[in-house]
């Protein structure tokens, strides 16, 4: 099943697997109304109330190789970001930055699992499936309500 949710991101194709997300999709155009735990931490996760999702998802596919990078990104706490270097080095490869970058473009469950705190060299925003604009804006939020937290 595929569910809609609208976000200010644009909206966003959910699919499930009985209760278990197996995948996100930028751009969405069809889908079920959004009546899923799923829909409803996302809507949080945009209003800033929410900073870690904890509904099942399940990361289907990928070589070894990515699914070693998905796990690395998962472990992102909220509001942080590592670099593509960053991540290739914690995976015993240092020279595989591209690869990660290659690996974070196949992530299935963008949002939830965090591919856009992933950032190149210096912090420059680079790469994303889901556009820059959209990273951006996933970073603000994340940005925004971590210094609230911070400093009340």
């Amino acid at each position: 099943m595929q569910l809609l949710v609208d976000s200010p991101i644009g909206p966003l194709g959910v699919r499930l697997d009985g209760t278990v997300v197996v995948g996100v999709r930028f751009g969405a155009t069809s889908g079920e109304p959004a009546d899923h735990p799923v829909a409803e931490q996302l809507k949080a996760y945009f209003a800033g109330a929410l900073t870690e999702f904890t509904v099942p998802v399940e990361l289907r596919g990928g070589s070894g190789f990515e699914r070693a990078v998905w796990a690395e990104i998962a472990a992102i706490p909220y509001g942080e970001m590592l670099t593509y270097g960053a991540i290739a080095t914690a995976l015993g490869d240092p020279g595989a930055a591209r690869a990660v970058g290659t690996a974070c473009h196949h992530n299935p469950v963008p949002v939830l699992v965090p591919c856009h705190r992933v950032v190149g060299a210096n912090g420059k925003l680079t790469g994303f499936g889901g556009g820059l604009p959209r990273k951006r804006k996933l970073l603000e939020l994340e940005a925004r309500v971590a210094l609230e937290r911070a400093w009340g």
